[in-house]
C-alpha cells in the first residue's frame, strides 16, 4: 500500500505532475517460456531531469525503480503487477487527475489491470480486448510491436501446439 501518511498537498502535487508528465502503459514482450508467446505487462512511468520529484514518487508510492538514463534524464517506473494493483492504482484513485485525457488513460489502465488480474490476458479474446484498449491510450503512442504482429505470433503459436 502507498504511504497513507502523505499529505493531500503532496498527493495532489504528484497527481498533477503525473497529469502532465506521467504515462500509463501496456507492453508486449516476446517470450518462449509463457503459455502464450507474449509477456503482457503494465507500467507506470515518469521521467524528469530533476531526481528530487521522482524520489517523492518512490517514497510515497513505496515501490518502483529510480534510475538515470545515459542522457542524464531520471526515470521512475513501476512495472511490478502487485505494486501497480496495491500501490499505484489506489494512490491515483485517491489523488485523481484534472485532465480528461489522463483520467481516460488511467481508467483504461485499470481496465487492463482487471483483465490481467482475472487471467483473461491468457486468452485470445483477452488479448484482443487489451489491443483494443491499448489503441485508445496515450493517443495511440509509439509501439514496438503492432497488433498484426502480436496476433500473427499468437496464431502461429497455437497452430504449433496442435
Amino acid at each position: 500500500m502507498y504511504d497513507s501518511k502523505i499529505t493531500p498537498e503532496k498527493g495532489y502535487y504528484l497527481a498533477g505532475f503525473t497529469d502532465g508528465e506521467g504515462s500509463f502503459n501496456v507492453s508486449f514482450r516476446p517470450r518462449n517460456d509463457f503459455r502464450i508467446p507474449w509477456k503482457i505487462s503494465l507500467c507506470f512511468n515518469i521521467s524528469q531531469k530533476d531526481k528530487v520529484i521522482l524520489a517523492l514518487y518512490k517514497r510515497y508510492l513505496q515501490c518502483g525503480t529510480l534510475r538515470v538514463r545515459p542522457d542524464g534524464v531520471w526515470y521512475f517506473e513501476v512495472n511490478n503487477f502487485h505494486s501497480i494493483i496495491e500501490n499505484v492504482i489506489p494512490f491515483f484513485e485517491k489523488f485523481n487527475f484534472l485532465s480528461a485525457k489522463k483520467k481516460r488513460d488511467f481508467q483504461k489502465f485499470k481496465d487492463l489491470a482487471k483483465i490481467i488480474k482475472d487471467d483473461s490476458h491468457l486468452t485470445l479474446r483477452g488479448i484482443e480486448k487489451i489491443l483494443e484498449i491499448r489503441k485508445e491510450m496515450n493517443d495511440g503512442g509509439k509501439r514496438k510491436y503492432g497488433d498484426i504482429e502480436i496476433m500473427n505470433k499468437i496464431k502461429e503459436s497455437s497452430e504449433t501446439k496442435r
